[in-house]
């Protein structure tokens, strides 16, 4: 966890690919813990041949079936069915020139959003205006399993949102710009 945290969490990410693999694994971590999921990351990986979404979309009961069967990853058919169904309206948005990336970022202007002065988990919400208005863009797309829970914790991980708590060595007050795109 430490790692993921130091390296990744909260880094703005633009890369259409990769913002399709957080909300995926986003999705897959809907009522289990984070550890979990990241344990499985590379599994996940493996199975869903690297989150590449024109190979996905293209899954058919066979590829259902072989990952319903795999205990490397969560095996749920609801999940499954979702990360298909994501990666078909994906390549929809791709095919009438929308970056996935675009879209995503649009929600916050394009810009990093820093998070209260949070000292504790509990402080820190579990979605905000600017989730609401991602989830149902994302459902009215096409897009499914993307509650606005999910949405935000999939901002934070992907820097949409920035939620480092004080005293983590991550936090920047607010005052102080400390990355290209944070507001």
């Amino acid at each position: 966890m430490e790692p993921y945290h130091d390296l990744e969490w909260g880094v703005p990410v633009r890369d259409d690919r990769l913002l399709y693999e957080h909300l995926t694994l986003d999705t897959f971590q809907a009522g289990l813990s984070w550890r979990t999921i990241l344990n499985k990351r590379e599994a996940f990986r493996r199975a869903f041949d690297g989150f590449d979404p024109e190979r996905v979309a293209r899954y058919g009961a066979r590829d259902v079936a072989r990952l319903l069967g795999d205990p490397g990853i969560v095996r749920n058919r609801q999940k499954v069915d979702a990360a298909i169904s994501n990666a078909r309206t994906f390549l929809a948005m791709k095919d009438v020139g929308e970056s996935f990336g675009d879209f995503l970022w649009s929600f916050t202007g394009g810009q990093t959003l820093l998070g209260k002065a949070a000292r504790r988990w509990d402080e820190v919400p579990a979605h905000s205006p600017e989730s609401d208005a991602m989830a149902l863009a994302l459902r009215q797309r096409g897009f499914r399993f993307v509650g606005t829970t999910i949405c935000y914790a999939f901002m934070q991980a992907v820097g949409i949102v920035d939620d480092h708590m004080v005293g983590c060595f991550r936090y920047v007050p607010r005052g102080r710009r400390r990355l290209p795109g944070t507001r």
